[in-house]
């Protein structure tokens, strides 16, 4: 894993940063390690100059190709529970997105492979990665819901958008012992945790959420 160097990147006062911490300790985040990634990691990056202000808002803003950069709350949650138990050491994210969730993982664990159907938002994503200068990181422009079979078994799979049913191909890639977190539903959605155990899958729901549906297919 890596940690995010900061040198030569802009950054808001501490004093901005401290308070997001807070309101996410408030909401019950109570990862230390998920906590530290997210105060030092630029998230003022991940969007466009117009939305750049509002960046330590806990608050999902747009991106563009109407997906949204997640709530840094859902962020840290989803982290967290994926980190339970100990760090995965090959984790697979589904929905690269505008980066930052990829950026979050890449510091916690070993190696990060990461999918998105959306070319332009992926070449934005990596542009991104490489100027946080976070190595670890594997991207695929591809079908989400298809997973990476080629790089897997994964023992983590952590997804940003939300299928109406959990798809088999990423249970298949889920390696024994490892664990899924995913956004399940249509109009009313909940977050999802799925252990692989010997004897089969083991499901959680934890809480409703709001997340972008999980469309099949590319866009280049």
């Amino acid at each position: 894993m890596n940690r995010v160097d900061l040198n030569g990147i802009g950054m808001t006062s501490q004093r901005t940063r401290e308070r997001l911490i807070q309101r996410l300790v408030d909401q019950g985040i109570d990862n230390h390690q998920v906590l530290d990634v997210i105060r030092t990691t630029p998230r003022h990056l991940f969007l466009d100059e117009a939305m750049a202000h509002r960046a330590y808002e806990d608050v999902a803003l747009p991106i563009g190709f109407q997906q949204t950069l997640s709530q840094p709350y859902i962020v840290a949650r989803m982290t967290e529970l994926l980190l339970e138990g100990g760090a995965p050491e090959r984790v697979l994210e589904i929905g690269t997105g505008s980066g930052y969730q990829t950026a979050i993982l890449a510091q916690l664990v070993d190696e990060v492979y990461s999918v998105e159907r959306i070319k332009p938002l992926q070449q934005k994503a990596r542009q991104r990665i490489r100027q946080l200068k976070l190595r670890n990181v594997q991207m695929n422009h591809a079908d989400g819901g298809m997973g990476w079979a080629e790089r897997g078994p994964f023992d983590g799979i952590l997804a940003a958008a939300a299928p109406e049913s959990i798809p088999q191909e990423l249970l298949q890639q889920l390696a024994p012992g490892g664990r899924l977190v995913i956004p399940v539903g249509g109009e009313t959605q909940h977050l999802h945790v799925v252990d692989r155990t010997h004897e089969g899958f083991e499901t959680t729901v934890v809480e409703a959420v709001y997340f972008v549906p999980l469309r099949p297919g590319t866009v280049r």
